[in-house]
């Protein structure tokens, strides 16, 4: 029992250092959601090329991150047109290119692992675009493209926050943002974001509770953590993302375990490695063998693992001669650090009453006479 005590208590530590962090992150995201309506992506991602890779960018990192919510967004746009390069771009984007994650990564972690986390995301890109054809021939392309067409739309996420991004979207625009439509267009995307992601942001406090109490044997057993660099860094990389996709944690879930990961001895490429995973763990992969077939996902997958195995090689070379990687690794004391009068209190204090007032206004308009009298009021205002 004391075990599963510490290993609670560790995990809300360790989601009290962030609460703020992912409050803030998520507002901006569902800000930028907010302005950014659905129908303009999919018109924007209908052709092939350069310029709608680059589109795909721009509109995966303004939109959620949630894997899965990627995963069915991009079937929708690859089903109506867009090539799957600028596909496979979106999902990227919007699960490597997205504020919240950044800001969460920053507040465990460091900011070398934020600007980690974009460059590589764009290098993955990058990869994805050249090696695409290896894998994935034009053929397949038509053949899983014919298949999504004939496939439901598949996860919950997906139902969820289209329908809110396209009816408060259309809203928030209408009212300007100032009004109060417009903040209840941002309050929707707050809410479905946090509805997509608790269970995988909750499980991932949960591992890395517990895991942050195994002893560097564990740590020693899954990665090489004494090696020379190039061996060491080149086995991290390669196992990292395995272990991120028998996780089946993905989205900022996966940033608790990368911080436990990090403390544990892993190298700077391997947690960058674990972090880019997200896309290719086992339900996800199942998604993919659903939308668009076997043979495409288990080629989607691979491209994948090698784009992520190729970023992290590069990030951790790029990084290595900048002199940019960290050289003082987290303590069990600075992953789960106790509740003190400091910044941390005081970012947290401002956080709720913003996490409060999103839910408060993403509720039906009817059903606020149910909520107290302080927050119909703030709803009004």
């Amino acid at each position: 029992m004391s075990v599963v005590w510490e290993g609670i208590r560790n995990a809300f530590l360790m989601a009290w250092q962030v609460w703020w962090a992912l409050v803030l992150g998520f507002a901006i995201s569902a800000v930028v959601q907010a302005r950014v309506p659905r129908e303009r992506v999919q018109r924007a991602l209908g052709g092939e090329g350069t310029r709608a890779i680059s589109l795909a960018c721009a509109l995966g990192a303004a939109s959620s991150s949630c894997s899965y919510a990627a995963v069915a967004i991009a079937k929708s746009l690859f089903e109506k047109g867009a090539s799957a390069a600028s596909t496979l771009a979106f999902q990227f984007a919007s699960t490597n290119l997205v504020f919240e994650l950044g800001i969460v990564v920053w507040a465990l972690i460091g900011w070398q692992f934020t600007l980690a986390e974009f460059l590589g995301g764009l290098v993955m890109i990058i990869a994805m675009s050249l090696l695409l054809r290896l894998f994935i021939t034009p053929r397949l392309e038509r053949q899983a493209r014919a298949r999504a067409r004939r496939v439901d739309a598949g996860h919950d996420h997906h139902h969820g926050h289209d329908g809110a991004s396209r009816a408060g979207g259309a809203q928030g625009r209408r009212g300007g943002v100032r009004s109060l439509e417009a903040w209840r267009s941002v309050a929707a995307n707050f809410r479905h974001d946090w509805s997509m992601l608790w269970k995988e942001i909750s499980a991932g406090f949960l591992l890395a509770g517990f895991i942050g109490q195994l002893p560097a044997s564990f740590f020693s057993a899954l990665f090489v953590t004494h090696a020379p660099h190039a061996a060491r860094t080149l086995e991290n990389v390669l196992v990292a993302p395995i272990i991120a996709a028998l996780s089946f944690v993905c989205s900022v879930g996966n940033v608790p375990l990368a911080a436990v990961l990090w403390a544990g001895g892993i190298s700077f490429g391997g947690v960058i490695a674990f972090l880019f995973a997200d896309l290719i763990v086992l339900p996800i992969a199942l998604i993919y063998r659903k939308y668009y077939g076997a043979d495409f996902a288990l080629r989607v997958v691979a491209l994948m693992f090698t784009t992520i195995v190729l970023a992290a090689l590069v990030i951790e070379g790029l990084f290595g001669a900048a002199g940019l990687i960290p050289h003082v690794r987290p303590t069990h004391a600075t992953l789960f650090p106790a509740i003190a009068l400091d910044y941390t209190l005081v970012a947290n204090s401002l956080a709720l009453p913003v996490f409060v007032g999103m839910f408060a206004l993403s509720l039906p308009q009817g059903t606020s006479t149910i909520l107290p009298r302080t927050w119909r009021r703030a709803s009004s205002s």
